[in-house]
């Protein structure tokens, strides 16, 4: 077992060397906000909250209050990676709002057992250190409202990526985000368009002779300095809201189109190029209150047991509650769609701040 983890978190990481990378920057496609997990990510045409700066930067353009802040927090795998983000957004004029997000993605306490063996061949528990494998991106949002035509709203992202595998190597990189909007009588149409210029990280690494020794012994290539590219990513959506009961019942229902271009993916529409997979989402609402929310995703072909082809969705679940301006919203996702115990629970935090509570 000597050296796995480290060999593990390192080769995920080298598998570009100046070109692109299939999968790339995937901790940013995990999605924010329990309020969009519990729909299955379908969230890119009805987000309206200081979330969008993640979904959709134009809809940070429908928030009511003049600044609001959230908070999330998320754990996978037995409490293993530890997901985080914080959010504010802070509207400059009737017509714009601006945006900030900080998203973290992050192993933490890695064994690294690189030296754990000295050079007489013992074993020295002493020399036992720990490292941490960390994905964590800014996104800095602005949108605005296209007042020459009624109902679009447009908004983009800048977004600053930081990935550190403790001190072996990391990566900086940078792209860009675009998002619109376009009301339609009494539906929402949106695309949201990630890295629409292609993410560039640029990758360095700093292996001790011990790692590359490992490396060699067991057949690796040594990671180099190198870029990874990241493609450009499409999605669609389109959403709509019904009142019924005297408008104290609201039902929403969104649905999302999710276009990649790195390959073919096992998805349900796929190609060698393109792929595209469906994502649903529901929420039911009573007096803006509280929220009942369901969704389906992430659906796939895969086999069973006994080797026939199957499809597989992942169904998620949960509520919010929206009183003055505090709202905390729940999800449960299934990640993994195999067992109970990959279910992970989520919640996130809003506080909207009028303009007469800020002195």
């Amino acid at each position: 077992m000597k050296n796995l983890v480290v060999l593990f978190f390192i080769t995920i990481s080298s598998v570009a060397f100046a070109q692109v990378a299939k999968y790339s920057n995937e901790f940013l496609s995990v999605g924010v906000g329990a309020r969009a997990l519990s729909m299955a990510n379908a969230n890119v045409a009805s987000v309206n909250d200081v979330t969008a700066g993640y979904w959709n930067p134009a809809g940070l353009q429908l928030q009511k209050s003049n600044l609001q802040i959230g908070l999330m927090h998320a754990e996978y795998f037995a409490g293993i990676a530890k997901y985080d983000f914080i959010g504010g957004s802070k509207r400059l004029d009737s017509n714009s709002v601006a945006g900030i997000t900080f998203i973290r993605f992050g192993v933490d306490n890695i064994p690294n057992t690189t030296e754990l063996i000295d050079a007489n061949g013992n074993v020295d528990y002493s020399r036992l250190k720990s490292f941490n494998a960390v994905d964590a991106a800014v996104l800095l949002s602005y949108a605005r409202n296209i007042t020459q035509v009624k109902g679009l709203k447009i908004g983009a992202n800048a977004k600053i990526i930081r990935r550190k595998l403790g001190d072996f190597g990391g990566a900086w990189g940078f792209g860009l985000d675009a998002g619109a909007m376009y009301d339609f009588k009494e539906w929402r149409f949106a695309a949201m368009a990630r890295d629409i210029t292609g993410t560039f990280n640029a990758w360095t690494y700093n292996l001790s002779d011990d790692v590359k020794q490992t490396y060699a012994i067991t057949g690796n290539d040594i990671p180099s300095n190198s870029i990874e590219v990241t493609v450009p990513k499409l999605i669609l959506g389109a959403t709509r809201t019904w009142y019924v009961w005297k408008n104290r019942i609201s039902i929403g229902g969104e649905i999302n189109f999710i276009n990649t271009f790195d390959g073919k993916r096992n998805t349900v529409v796929k190609t060698k190029a393109w792929s595209m997979e469906p994502a649903f989402g529901l929420e039911v609402g009573y007096k803006g209150f509280i929220f009942l929310r369901g969704g389906l995703g992430n659906i796939q072909k895969a086999k069973n047991v006994l080797g026939s082809d199957i499809t597989t969705v992942q169904p998620n679940i949960g509520v919010g509650i929206k009183y003055k301006i505090f709202a905390l919203d729940y999800a449960m996702t299934n990640i993994g769609n195999v067992s109970t115990s990959l279910y992970s629970h989520i919640f996130t935090i809003k506080i909207d701040i009028d303009k007469k509570l800020i002195k």
